[in-house]
């Protein structure tokens, strides 16, 4: 397998206040990792700034300018009661598109196999048009999006596990067969959405896990929701809301996964992506807030993407 690797030191430099979860050492903790042996060949790629209009493909010219006008010159500025933005995160955030886009053109072009994408702000609670959760762009419709527009992909699925549920992503396609949504996700837990019963025209697939649930409970949410519509809708691309927040050390929820549990599920979808997109998969950074949990989870999840 041929993985690329995308990365942008600038996604550094958006802050955000003292005691905040979403914090750019959690990039750093990555690069640390990253630096391992393990590692020697991923394929490195410096992020790239998509342009603005990017974000039209999944959000209104609206949100973007609202967005773009909530960007302070210095300090913080609130644009939700969780997420912050500071002078440099509009650039951070429009990177983190560029660098989703770009996974899609490189395997695409048959470039590479996969793709693991590493930058920050997160993206799957940004919905339609509404910050929120930490996210301003939601990366992964924009990237499913631009997969249909450029390569005329018929089918996309994109697979959740953040435990946080995604609201952001299934709000944009609730009404959309063509791309499914599938998460696991702790409920009840911020921001109180995915219940089974949110089913959009058929294509969304929510998996609820409960806390104080582990890696049993996750794979077989996995085996017995997720991995069969992942299956019966036969992707052309197969796309990871990678959050690694339902690791056991993570401070925001309580569910007990493992890194092994984040490497099995990245196989089982590696599978199906070989089935039937050609192994075309992309992975994209959400979230993940203790610093060894994160790595650790990540690294296992990036060796598998690698190893096939």
């Amino acid at each position: 397998m041929t993985t690329y690797y995308y990365y942008n030191p600038i996604c550094l430099e958006h802050q955000t206040p003292p005691g905040h979860p979403e914090r750019a050492d959690r990039l750093k903790a990555l690069e640390a990792i990253f630096e391992h042996e393990h590692f020697n060949t991923l394929v490195r790629h410096l992020a790239p700034e998509a342009a603005a209009e990017s974000v039209l493909l999944a959000h209104p010219e609206s949100y973007l300018e609202h967005v773009r006008t909530s960007i302070p010159e210095t300090g913080f500025a609130r644009i939700d009661e969780d997420t912050v933005a500071s002078p440099r995160s509009m650039e951070a955030a429009l990177i983190g598109v560029g660098g989703a886009m770009a996974a899609v053109d490189a395997v695409f072009k048959k470039e590479a196999d996969n793709a693991f994408v590493a930058t920050r702000p997160p993206g799957h609670h940004a919905e339609k048009a509404t910050s929120m959760g930490f996210c301003l762009f939601n990366q992964a419709a924009i990237a499913a999006r631009h997969a249909q527009k450029v390569y005329g992909a018929e089918r996309v699925a994109i697979i959740d596990w953040d435990v946080h549920h995604g609201n952001g992503t299934q709000d944009i396609f609730y009404d959309d067969p063509s791309v499914i949504y599938c998460s696991t996700h702790q409920m009840p837990l911020y921001p109180g959405t995915g219940a089974l019963s949110e089913t959009g025209q058929g294509n969304i697939f929510n998996a609820p896990l409960s806390a104080n649930d582990c890696g049993d409970q996750f794979r077989e949410a996995f085996r017995t929701r997720i991995l069969p519509a992942v299956e019966n809708a036969r992707p052309d691309l197969v796309i990871i809301s990678a959050g690694f927040d339902a690791h056991h050390r993570d401070p925001l929820a309580e569910i007990n996964l493992v890194a092994d549990d984040f490497d099995w599920a990245t196989g089982k979808l590696m599978e199906i992506a070989g089935r039937h997109a050609g192994n075309r998969v992309v992975s994209l950074l959400e979230g993940g807030y203790d610093l060894v949990g994160l790595a650790e989870s990540a690294a296992a999840h990036v060796i598998r993407l690698q190893e096939g």
